[in-house]
């Protein structure tokens, strides 16, 4: 077969060259799915964020928008799982930080036929929020009602969810906590804000009691004395 360059193309056959036309020519591609000619590939990532980058750069395009977004977002749920996915916002966000040329309008209809599709997604939204000691205590408050709920629907997937939040944050504030642009005192908040994430993840229907307990404690209050009456209100 040939494309409309002129150069013959053996379709089972992946070279760089071939599968780079056949991407980029759309009257050239046979009338499989663009998805079935990613799959050939063998990824080279080690991280989810290299994956996404991975598979952009293999598609060659010039502009990124629904098309492109779901075949990178299928090429993550292949590799990592379904609870390694981001929504598309969140790709392309991570794509243009690159340097790719989104196409917004096919971005933001993505993003709302994903969020609509997804029956967790108003729940768990705004639900992370820790910029002090009482936004990170009413999140994790947050998140303990939601894993009672889902514990007692025996809901699998949304505990996972649920979990994958908390882990979320954790991270989060231990970024902010070894970033040396940060002053002092709020890299040692975050510090602490993520060894409650890891109390909470370790053992949830403990937390409550044992935050009370952190709080009132000689050292929190030495340490946090002005955040401390805040969470305690």
């Amino acid at each position: 077969m040939q494309g409309q360059t002129g150069v013959a193309i053996n379709p089972t056959v992946a070279t760089p060259l071939s599968w780079a036309l056949l991407l980029s020519c759309p009257d050239s591609r046979p009338d499989r799915k663009l998805a079935d000619t990613v799959k050939r590939v063998e990824w080279t990532a080690r991280t989810k964020r290299e994956l996404m980058i991975e598979v952009w750069e293999h598609l060659d395009c010039e502009t990124v928008g629904a098309s492109e977004l779901e075949e990178i977002i299928a090429a993550v749920r292949e590799r990592f799982g379904a609870g390694a996915v981001e929504s598309p916002a969140q790709v392309a966000r991570l794509l243009a930080d690159e340097g790719a040329e989104l196409r917004h309008a096919e971005v933001l209809e993505a993003d709302a036929r994903w969020r609509a599709r997804d029956p967790y997604e108003a729940m768990f939204r705004n639900v992370l929020r820790f910029a002090d000691f009482a936004q990170a205590a009413a999140s994790l408050k947050r998140l303990e009602n939601l894993r009672r709920e889902f514990a007692r629907k025996k809901d699998q997937e949304g505990l996972r969810r649920v979990r994958e939040v908390a882990l979320k944050g954790k991270r989060r504030a231990q970024m902010i906590a070894r970033n040396t642009a940060v002053n002092e005192e709020k890299r040692a908040e975050k510090t602490e804000i993520a060894e409650w994430f890891t109390v909470w993840l370790q053992t949830p229907e403990l937390f409550q009691d044992w935050l009370v307990l952190r709080c009132r404690s000689a050292d929190f209050r030495a340490r946090f004395a002005a955040a401390n009456e805040r969470v305690q209100e």
